[in-house]
């Protein structure tokens, strides 16, 4: 991209952010005028005031979703490019491209699946010869690392592909996943010009990632382009609508983001395409110094990243238009507020990086927008909590009827019910209206058939609303709960996501809504007390705080989810029609299965199977006996003890050790089938 260029996407960039900000802050300030008007008076001025300035807060932050989905859907309505890219990459020479997916303690199959879909894709596009695949496992479970080993070791025999996939387990899994990638980097890096970020749920045709090469080839200034991934495979209703959800609005809302952004854009920490030298060079991520609050490792590193990247000079972009990026969501609701907990905290940690030297001014609200996406629940509740506040008020201070001493006339309680109304009907607006447009998009595109038709698609959007109102509440609770927590110093580790709907978390989810409940009837019971008049407008919030049980553990079973996949609800194009990426994923995934049942023993597998201990045999350098006496004694006592009490007599940095060690290895399994079969109950072998 020469600088002409360049600077024409700037120019535009601030253009359409000033644009943006009066969109925002005027009808905010207008809002809270109204909102001031609308508070019964004469009241307390230090509540009132609070109540006024958390609506104006809010009002701005709903209206930056508002505008942006609105930017979108005309971007899209047009058909115009959302980007200054330029596309024509037909005199770029091939760049190898480095493919990562950082794991821990993931189902093996379902990555070595996915990169079996992108391998074949790419080698039917005759482009193999310009990637490699690199599994780079983090996982502390010895179990977990003979099946990751096995899964690597049949994906490779299948392909053919020895020497192109790769699989490293780092023994010191320091920084987690940002560690992972920056310890690849350390040892291969400088081979690849570029590398592509996977999740252990990605999944990426090989049109898609050809595509974003050739742009990052043809665009030499790009240091990072983010596709926009669409959610798939979801079993629960729970995750169903969230996965209808992300399809109908998702790119609407890329698109707005990519309008106003433009090359100071997002990076999401997966299915993207990053340029390997500049991220290098200047994307190390500093530790938060402190030992309470927000310090240790940045656990949400790709917001960080992108800004270093753009401070550097490189740009950032958001690309919405790459159709074939697809990923997975939580199936249940502890689930989506397990993530949530790590991501707020990793968002609040970006505020301590506000005004680190050199950031734009845009990664810099960028830091605020993702801590806001929290924050704002916080806000949420000390609205609702002021406003109760304004009730008691009223109901147990007794009005002054001559506030500036002695008159002629009294001055009456007044409240503005009307003015309360036309606030509540704009925010509903400002709040529901984008889903509206989405639907309409889809309507004017004539896409409704692959929703499932006009009518169903229409029924779904409406039972999302409702849906979404309804877990609102529980989300502010929480959120607001994650925030208050971690600014008073509690930390989060960054654990194994689940992805799969195996189990149905229904303690959990009682549990979650047990102490809402809670909260929604003591706080319902006291409007009630000071004035009933108010209820009918505290309802929505409190009813569905109470009757968020039974619903919540419906939508979180597989069994609704197939019942509303079975009547049309929540259906998406990728069911109606899937592409071929998704179909030979599906056939891959039950093939990587089947296969891999042999190592689902783990460690047991590694010693007595013939075929997996000859695999994790194989990958290991021959055996050093250069340590001293006293650690290869106690070594050869491990399989002493093994062989007398099966792996339960060892523990798990023993399982390692002999899992590391190719002659220790060797040595149990010979010992094993020497000494003749193991006994069942010590080795585990009667659940096999």
């Amino acid at each position: 991209m020469n600088s002409r260029r360049y600077s024409e996407w700037t120019r535009h960039a601030w253009r359409r952010r000033a644009a943006l900000a009066v969109l925002v802050f005027v009808p905010a300030f207008v809002a809270s005028v109204y909102m001031a008007g609308a508070l019964p008076s004469p009241g307390n001025p230090w509540l009132d005031g609070a109540t006024v300035l958390l609506f104006g807060i809010l009002t701005a932050w709903i209206a930056v979703g508002f505008w942006t989905a609105v930017f979108g859907f005309g971007v899209l309505l047009g058909r115009r490019a959302t980007t200054f890219l330029v596309q024509d990459s037909s005199s770029s020479s091939p760049c190898m491209t480095a493919l990562v997916w950082p794991i821990y303690r993931e189902p093996p199959e379902r990555v070595t699946a996915a990169i079996e879909v992108l391998y074949r894709g790419l080698e039917q596009a005759g482009q193999l010869d310009g990637f490699e695949f690199y599994i780079l496992s983090d996982t502390d479970d010895p179990d977990a690392f003979v099946r990751e080993q096995w899964a690597w070791a049949e994906v490779c025999h299948t392909l053919g592909a020895f020497g192109r996939i790769h699989y490293r387990r780092r023994r010191n899994n320091i920084k987690k996943k940002t560690g992972n990638i920056a310890d690849f980097l350390r040892r291969w890096g400088r081979r690849f010009t570029y590398f592509a970020v996977m999740d252990a749920d990605s999944l990426m045709s090989a049109s898609c990632l050809l595509r974003m090469v050739a742009l990052m080839q043809a665009n030499p200034t790009v240091g990072i382009m983010q596709s926009v991934p669409g959610v798939v495979r979801q079993k629960t209703l729970f995750s169903r609508i969230q996965q209808f959800s992300n399809r109908l609005y998702a790119n609407m809302y890329a698109a707005g983001l990519s309008f106003w952004q433009l090359g100071d854009s997002y990076y999401w920490g997966h299915n993207a395409v990053i340029r390997t030298a500049p991220f290098i060079a200047h994307c190390q991520l500093p530790r938060l110094p402190g030992r309470l609050v927000l310090s240790g490792d940045i656990l949400s590193h790709d917001f960080v990243e992108a800004a270093l990247m753009r401070r550097a000079g490189w740009s950032v972009w958001l690309v919405p238009d790459l159709d074939g990026s697809w990923e997975e969501t939580p199936p249940t609701l502890p689930d989506e507020l397990k993530r949530d907990r790590r991501w707020c905290y990793g968002n609040l940690q970006h505020l301590r990086l506000l005004f680190a030297k050199g950031l734009l001014a845009t990664h810099r609200l960028m830091f605020v927008n993702g801590a806001m996406s929290y924050v704002a629940s916080v806000f949420w509740l000390l609205y609702l909590v002021m406003g109760t506040a304004v009730i008691a008020w009223h109901a147990l201070v007794p009005p002054s009827y001559f506030p500036a001493g002695h008159g002629l006339f009294p001055v009456w309680p007044v409240w503005h019910e009307h003015l309360a109304a036309i606030l509540l009907t704009v925010s509903v607006v400002i709040l529901f209206l984008p889903k509206l447009l989405g639907l309409l998009l889809v309507m004017i595109q004539k896409r409704t058939t692959l929703y499932g038709g006009t009518a169903r698609l229409c029924a779904s959007v409406v039972l999302e609303i409702l849906y979404s109102m309804l877990l609102a509440p529980v989300r502010m609770l929480y959120h607001s709960w994650f925030v208050l927590s971690s600014l008073f110093g509690k930390r989060v580790q960054w654990g194994r996501q689940e992805r799969t709907a195996q189990g149905r978390r229904g303690i959990q989810t009682v549990m979650i809504h047990f102490v809402v409940a809670l909260v929604a009837f003591v706080w319902i019971g006291l409007v009630a007390a000071l004035n009933p008049a108010y209820l009918p407008w505290l309802a929505p919030v409190v009813l569905a705080l109470i009757f968020g049980i039974p619903v919540t553990l419906l939508v979180q079973t597989v069994n609704a989810g197939r019942w509303a996949r079975n009547a049309g609800l929540f259906v998406t194009p990728e069911e109606i029609d899937p592409p071929e990426e998704l179909r030979l994923f599906e056939r891959t995934l039950r093939e990587r299965d089947a296969a891999n049942v042999r190592a689902q023993r783990g460690f047991v597998a590694a010693i007595i199977d013939p075929y997996v201990n000859a695999v994790c045999v194989a990958r290991l350098r021959p055996t050093a006996r250069c340590y001293n006496k006293e650690i290869g004694l106690t070594r050869a006592l491990y399989a002493v003890r093994l062989l007398e009490h099966g792996p339960q007599g060892l523990d798990r940095n023993e399982r390692f050790a002999i899992l590391n060690d190719r002659l220790l290895l060797t040595e149990a399994h010979e010992r094993v089938w020497i000494l003749g079969e193991p006994q069942e109950q010590s080795w585990g072998l009667q659940q096999a």
